[in-house]
């Protein structure tokens, strides 16, 4: 849990490395706070159009959206890439699993381009 508030508390810091473990912590608890949000809109019966999210959800979703981002930014400089390779998921099929071999690469180790290895801190 505390990789999660971590991001958060770099809400819109984009400068700096992220280690594979922050990235992945913050992910698994982003998923278990979106199934909350899910199920909390549905147990109020809040949800929209009989669908499936509310405004619980949804305001969660607008939330972390730019600490989403910005963790992998920075895991992104980790393996020594620059934050605009988020954009290559948008190429279809291929894009979006180089970008998931890339988040599951190793950092580099010592200092790089983008700071100092988060390992040794």
């Amino acid at each position: 849990m505390d990789w999660y508030l971590k991001v958060w508390q770099q809400y819109a810091d984009f400068d700096g490395r992220a280690r594979r473990k922050e990235y992945w912590m913050f992910h698994l608890f982003h998923v278990l706070a979106l199934i909350a949000a899910v199920l909390l809109d549905n147990l109020l019966d809040m949800a929209f159009f009989d669908g499936f999210f509310g405004p619980i959800y949804l305001v969660y979703v607008l939330a972390s959206v730019i600490p989403s981002l910005a963790v992998t930014v920075r895991r992104l400089h980790d393996v020594d890439k620059s934050g605009g390779m988020i954009f290559i998921s948008m190429i279809p099929i291929v894009g979006p699993i180089w970008l998931l071999v890339l988040q599951c690469t190793k950092g580099d180790q010592g200092r790089n381009r983008y700071g100092r290895d988060p390992k040794e801190a």
